[in-house]
This record gives structure tokens, C-alpha cells and sequence, in this order.
């Protein structure tokens, strides 16, 4: 039973100066050319990377983030013409490639363009909800609408979500674009 303890104490030992290693980056380009290597701190105990992609008018941009987190859930939303994604991982230097590229996973919802929010969208990775974001600040009444991961249906009242295949509804309505970038932008800022 000693020789347990013993071992135990050890290993305490050797393991508590060790902190998580992650790549550190944020890149307007979509390449994180210039990560570097970051010592967590505190109670990070994963790594994340995140990817955020826009189609306006012909034109795509992509950022991209990475570094620590204390508490991490991959997650996923698509409005159509803009999407992010995230994955988390837990070892060191874990986080060097990037979330990959979420694929086609068979649920469609109803998104929103300048013709109205009747237009569906395949949804892709683990997003496994539709949602629809309503703006009441502004009027006209906006919207926007399309596909989410449950993780941010359950921390965000920022979503209304539905589970099964369009089932956010294919009403006409106005959508603020400024609205979902601000969305998208106030995610990179927070995290």
C-alpha cells in the first residue's frame, strides 16, 4: 500500500509543473502561417481551433483562430453564405492542423438570402438543429436561418432551435447581413 502512495505522490510530482501546449494564432488569410507554440495558463485544459468562412458576392474570406481553453466544445452554425467551426483537443500541441473541414451530414434546413428564407441548406459535421436568429432591434423585422450544433442551442438565447429537417420554417422575411456578420464577428472577439 505504501509503494502506491509512494508512486502516486510521484507521479503528482513530475505532473504538476506540466502545463498544455497549444498553437496560438489569428489569421484574416484563413492560414495560420505564423502560429507559435503558448503555455496555457490558469484552467486551460484544451486547445481550440477555430475557422470562420463568408461567400459575399463572389467573394470568399476565411479566418481562422487557435490557442487555450479552459472549457471547450467543437461546434458548428451555417447560415449559407457564412459558417464557423470549432474543434477542441486535449493534448499537447494537439491543435496544429486546424478544425478539418466539416462534411455533408444529411439534415437540411431552410437559410435566408436576398430573396427570402425559402432556400435549403445541407447541413454539415454535427450540426444537428436549425435555427432561426432574430434581430427585434431593427425594423423591419430580420432574421437569418439555417444550421447549428445542439452545444450552441443549449449556451445561446441568441438561437432559436428546432431538431428534424427543415423545421425552422420557410417564411418570407428581410434579413440584416450586418446583423449575422456581427455575429460571427462578436464570436472571434469573445474567444
Amino acid at each position: 500500500m505504501d509503494l502506491q502512495i509512494s508512486v502516486f505522490l510521484l507521479f503528482l510530482l513530475f505532473t504538476a509543473g506540466h502545463s498544455l501546449r497549444c498553437y496560438e494564432c489569428s489569421s484574416q488569410t484563413g492560414s495560420c502561417a505564423n502560429q507559435k507554440e503558448t503555455a496555457c495558463t490558469g484552467g486551460s485544459y484544451s486547445c481550440f481551433s477555430s475557422t470562420g468562412v463568408a461567400q459575399v458576392g463572389g467573394i470568399t474570406t476565411k479566418q481562422m483562430s487557435k490557442g487555450c481553453a479552459d472549457v471547450c466544445h467543437s461546434w458548428s452554425y451555417n447560415y449559407g453564405y457564412m459558417r464557423m467551426y470549432s474543434s477542441c483537443c486535449y493534448t499537447d500541441l494537439c491543435n496544429l492542423q486546424g478544425p478539418p473541414d466539416p462534411v455533408a451530414n444529411g439534415k437540411k434546413c431552410y437559410t435566408c438570402d436576398e430573396n427570402g428564407c425559402s432556400k435549403t441548406l445541407s447541413c454539415t459535421g454535427n450540426e444537428d438543429r436549425c435555427f432561426t436568429a432574430t434581430d427585434n432591434f431593427e425594423a423591419p423585422l430580420r432574421v437569418g436561418k439555417g444550421c447549428v450544433s445542439k452545444h450552441l442551442c443549449d449556451s445561446t438565447s441568441s438561437y432559436s432551435c428546432c431538431k428534424g429537417d427543415l423545421c425552422n420554417g420557410a417564411q418570407s422575411v428581410t434579413q440584416s447581413f450586418l446583423f449575422l456578420c456581427c455575429s460571427l464577428l462578436s464570436y472571434f472577439l469573445l474567444h
